[in-house]
């Protein structure tokens, strides 16, 4: 393991360089920078517009800036963004922190609904209710989650219209969530989090189970499953123990980009629910070309996929004794 390990960190050297690179000079390639605006605007002077320039570090060449960043981050400063004014990762951990716990239960919801329809479809193949999940997910399937997340929206407004009840249409908290007691809080919460985190997940749900199900019924054709059903294994053991196992395999192997994925957010569903998530504020850096701020969240999310792919391998290696981390 710690062999695996040391090598994995080596390769990581020249990955995150390029990666770096790449991240740095490809946001830089876009026309103009952060001055754009001010220096359009005719009551900044040119003064002004120098003075800013070096300040942000603007008025270097693209090269020196990139050193100067990279070195900063060998030091853990990601540096600093041009719209806040502060180092960015004092920025983006409050909304890394507020991805973090929708993307969680999104997670949890995902999972949960995916893997038992996935076995139900393929142990009950062509029954009523595996055509009926199917018809579903096949619906689901053709609408992109923010689409789908609208109509809900339209429909929570006409029940709180028709019903008075509270429920949340956007935000993470309510207008009283200070005055309410810690308990009080945290259910607070919760009832911001869940209906955008049902929508997310159940839609993304119906692309992993139909993928469950395909791989559960080519293991169930397999010719050890038909042995082990003839020496007299239980359904329960050849279906959860033997079948589930070998067909998760390729779902294990794709664990690797769930981490970066835990800080990167819930997309456009954030948006729509008016979410205080990193969607939003990535959106609103790239609309004002904050440099530093999108590739400093970039390099974070590059390096926890290298993590994330290293911890994939490992949990393989535990599902599948075939294969060696060795």
């Amino acid at each position: 393991m710690i062999p695996f390990l040391l090598r994995r960190a080596l390769q990581a050297i020249p990955t995150l360089l390029l990666a770096s690179i790449l991240i740095f000079f490809v946001i830089s390639l876009a026309p103009g920078d952060f001055l754009t605006p001010a220096r359009l605007n005719p009551n900044i002077s040119t003064e002004q517009i120098a003075n800013l320039e070096r300040n942000f570090g603007l008025d270097r060449p693209l090269w020196q800036q990139y050193f100067l960043w990279v070195g900063n981050m060998l030091r853990g400063d990601f540096g600093l963004s041009f719209q806040y004014q502060q180092p960015v990762l004092g920025v983006i951990w409050p909304r890394i922190v507020n991805s973090l716990w929708l993307v969680l239960l999104i997670t949890v919801i995902f999972y949960a609904v995916s893997i038992p329809l996935g076995v139900y479809g393929a142990v009950r193949q062509n029954s009523l209710g595996d055509k009926s999940v199917n018809v579903v997910l096949y619906f689901l399937l053709g609408f992109p989650s923010f689409f789908i997340a609208l109509i809900v929206l339209y429909f929570i407004v006409q029940a709180r219209f028709a019903t008075g009840w509270d429920i949340p249409v956007g935000g993470m908290r309510s207008e009283d969530f200070a005055e309410l007691s810690p308990l009080g809080q945290a259910l607070d919460v919760a009832k911001h989090l869940v209906i955008p985190a049902l929508i997310l997940a159940i839609t993304d749900a119906a692309g992993l189970t139909r993928v469950i199900r395909g791989q559960m019924l080519e293991v169930m054709r397999s010719d050890y499953i038909r042995t082990a059903r003839a020496k007299g294994v239980s359904e329960r053991t050849a279906i959860w123990k033997h079948t589930f196992r070998n067909a998760i395999l390729p779902i294990v192997a794709g664990i690797g980009g769930t981490l970066p994925g835990l800080i990167a957010g819930a997309g456009f569903i954030e948006v729509v629910f008016a979410y205080p998530g990193i969607t939003p504020m990535l959106l609103n850096a790239i609309n004002t070309q904050d440099l530093y701020l999108i590739a400093g969240f970039t390099m974070i999310t590059t390096v926890l996929l290298i993590i994330g792919n290293a911890i994939s391998d490992i949990l393989l290696a535990v599902v599948d004794p075939r294969v060696s981390v060795a």
